[in-house]
């Protein structure tokens, strides 16, 4: 099959079901990445439009492709140790937290392939050592949550791990597994993944000392991020942090919490 071209009929379709399904309002200058990710899915179901793959999404006999297109159409290039600033401060908070017996809990909230959650549980392994602590990893695409359970990579997408966590936390492949990297058995069962849909109710899953949610607000409108960031910080404990990108604001968005610095926010 040749590559289809997508009309902008059947582009404002899928804006619409993205919308609906996740809340990510997509751009005019996202045709051409829509197009792009959809294309191999028309070809495994054998349709010949986009508009005829948006009846079948919509259907409701095919819960498996909506489920795919979810994820073409969700996934976001991540790495280790993005935006180091915000390691720095949660080693901080969990120095702070190893003079206390409680359990300290961290969410990546919109996790991808884990890159996140894992830089997360490097620094609590770190500082905790022995104390308790767990981290939750979360996004609304089953395909990258796959991936992150597994906890294997390549190692251009490692590059930010510092020397004495990629001595301590991963094992370099060797042979077939060249040029990838495993991260170690007993950091990735310390991580627990799930799938989460931030637009919708949320499942139980406790109370949180910081949660991370950095990089996804972007891609809503403002009423969207409303609603998600009031959802997640309900699940933010009194004193707890909250982290977002470092092109994000929460100016407009909500009261809830106090701003401690550029990204990083406290909740009273």
């Amino acid at each position: 099959m040749n590559l289809l071209s997508i009309t902008d009929q059947e582009f404002t379709q899928f804006q619409h079901f993205i919308f609906e399904a996740a809340g990510i309002s997509l751009s005019s200058s996202k045709k051409a990445l829509v197009s792009g990710r959809l294309a191999k899915r028309l070809q495994y179901c054998q349709i010949a439009s986009y508009g005829a793959y948006f009846k079948l999404l919509t259907s409701g006999h095919a819960p498996d492709e909506v489920q795919a297109a979810v994820d073409l159409l969700t996934t976001n290039e991540t790495y280790f140790f993005r935006e180091a600033s915000h390691f720095d401060f949660l080693r901080e908070q969990a120095l702070a937290a190893a003079k206390r017996a409680q359990l300290f809990r961290v969410w990546s909230a919109a996790s991808s392939t884990g890159e996140e959650a894992y830089s997360i549980a490097m620094v609590l392994a770190d500082c905790l050592e022995n104390r308790p602590w767990e981290v939750i990893g979360s996004d609304i695409s089953s395909r990258v949550l796959q991936g992150a359970c597994s906890g294997h990579y390549s190692l251009q997408r490692t590059r930010d791990i510092p020397p004495s966590y990629l001595r301590r936390f991963c094992l370099k492949g060797i042979g077939a597994q060249q040029d990838t990297l495993l991260i170690e058995r007993s950091l990735r069962n310390k991580v627990r993944f799930i799938q989460v849909n931030l637009n919708a109710a949320l499942p139980e899953l406790g109370l949180f000392d910081v949660i991370f949610l950095r990089n996804v607000m972007i891609y809503f409108n403002d009423e969207t991020k409303r609603q998600v960031v009031t959802r997640v910080l309900s699940l933010l404990k009194p004193g707890g942090f909250f982290c977002v990108g470092h092109s994000e604001s929460l100016n407009e968005i909500t009261n809830a919490v106090q701003m401690l610095s550029p990204s990083i926010y406290r909740k009273p």
